[in-house]
């Protein structure tokens, strides 16, 4: 039977205002939450839902990429994009009838991707915005620039020189709504330079690779090993977590980093949490070593909040308009003007120091926690996350049902084929007076493996 758009229903999408992509992507996200569009239906492609609207075609792909990183939709390669099976959703009925997605939360969640969502410097973020808003020009709170206002870019650029060794210019400085939109435009920007392809690490975020195949590049996958990505004299584009390889934990190694510089393709470097650095020297950006060939993205997802929907691109000249000629949307302005305001405040850099103290110390005591069983937590120099070398389908079971949620390698692996098991363990996202709770739940799913 020929499958309909959206079984037939008129959704009311409006999207003639001046941002159609936040439009359209608020507009289908509230049809998943209202039960409008159930679990499972077939969404139109890109191209006839553009037509539909009268849009661009890449808005309506961003927006599905937005969303399929985000969970709501997904996307599988000859099969369209979909409405995701949501746990606990009703498939249709009154918006009140759904519960909140935060009600769905594991009361011990050992994920790794986020912060310590209550660590967030609420009082000086305010002080910030109040005090940004108030010298801010008018100006600055029209379209204006489309790579970012100039402010946050000169801060950025300034930032980033100084705490990660970046060659940043502020006209090269791009601000994007976060990393997934970011990577959708970088993806849209190479392919516009005759880019077919983007090699990624083995092991990586699924949700990333959804987003580049979704804006037109092929994904082909590159090995890793304990000195990190393994080099790829064919490759036109490579994306690489070298600081800290997610979620193995490694350091690419420094001849690896020179051969990838060198190499005259064009590098993704995805410096995703490169000022969390414990027991040796910070890692500085790869950027430095080729800023021509090498195009930098840094977020405040892990040092703030994901929330906030603040990413950044440093690219090189030649690709600058490639991957500006893509843009169709970014943070919002007052976002921008507080996050500028924040730094050049010095609450940044505080902010930082106080984060990597509690995350280091959160890391010794999963250590602790563990050791006696035992197992020890690799990758674990950096960051917010380790790895436990052990099998994954019964901990995972087992965790799942004294309500403790993990992930297993397999499942950043490409194409969910994993060549080593392993549980990814996030020790950054519970909050301070659960994590206790959450060691001692994971030390027991752990200990019950050890007994099998």
């Amino acid at each position: 039977m020929e499958e309909t758009w959206a079984n037939g229903l008129d959704l009311h999408l409006d999207v003639s205002g001046t941002r159609p992509r936040a439009q359209l992507e608020g507009a289908l996200r509230e049809a998943v939450r209202d039960g409008r569009l159930r679990s499972g239906t077939r969404l139109p492609s890109s191209r006839t839902l553009a037509a539909d609207l009268g849009i661009a075609r890449n808005t309506v792909a961003e927006v599905y990429a937005q969303l399929v990183a985000e969970g709501w939709l997904t996307a599988h390669t000859g099969s369209g994009t979909s409405v995701a099976q949501a746990q606990g959703m009703l498939p249709h009925g009154p918006r009140a009838a759904i519960p909140a997605r935060e009600s769905r939360r594991p009361r011990y969640d050992l994920r790794a991707g986020e912060p310590d969502l209550a660590a967030f410097p609420r009082g000086p973020w305010l002080a910030a915005a109040r005090k940004a808003l108030a010298a801010a020009p008018d100006a600055a709170l029209g379209y204006g620039d489309p790579r970012g206002l100039a402010v946050l870019r000169t801060v950025l650029a300034g930032y980033l020189a100084r705490a990660r060794g970046v060659a940043a210019d502020p006209a090269n400085v791009v601000l994007c709504s976060g990393f997934a939109h970011g990577l959708a435009v970088l993806s849209r920007g190479l392919r516009a330079t005759g880019v077919g392809a983007l090699v990624m690490e083995e092991y990586g975020h699924q949700s990333h690779r959804l987003v580049v195949a979704s804006n037109g590049l092929t994904v082909r996958s590159l090995r890793v090993d304990d000195d990190g990505a393994v080099p790829d004299s064919g490759a036109e584009a490579v994306m690489l977590t070298p600081a800290h390889q997610f979620p193995l934990g490694m350091t690419l190694h420094p001849g690896r980093r020179r051969e990838f510089a060198q190499s005259g393709c064009v590098v993704i470097e995805d410096d995703y949490d490169g000022e969390f650095r414990y027991d040796r020297q910070p890692a500085g950006a790869m950027q430095a070593l080729a800023p021509d060939n090498v195009i930098y993205c840094g977020t405040a997802s892990k040092s703030l909040a994901p929330g906030l929907r603040l990413a950044w691109l440093v690219v090189p000249p030649r690709l600058l308009d490639a991957v500006v000629g893509t843009l169709d949307g970014g943070p919002s302005a007052l976002d921008q003007l507080t996050l500028a305001e924040f730094i050049t405040s010095g609450a940044y850099d505080r902010q930082i120091r106080r984060a990597r103290l509690s995350y280091r110390r959160r890391r010794d005591r999963l250590v602790e926690a563990v050791s006696p069983l035992g197992l020890r937590v690799g990758g674990i120099a950096a960051g917010h996350h380790g790895v436990i070398t052990t099998s994954e389908s019964p901990v995972l079971e087992r965790a799942a049902a004294h309500g403790v949620a993990l992930e297993g390698l397999s499942q950043y692996a490409h194409g969910g084929t994993a060549t080593q098991a392993g549980l990814v363990i996030g020790y950054a996202r519970p909050p301070d007076h659960a994590y206790t709770s959450a060691l001692a739940r994971l030390r027991a799913v752990l200990a019950d493996g050890r007994r099998d």
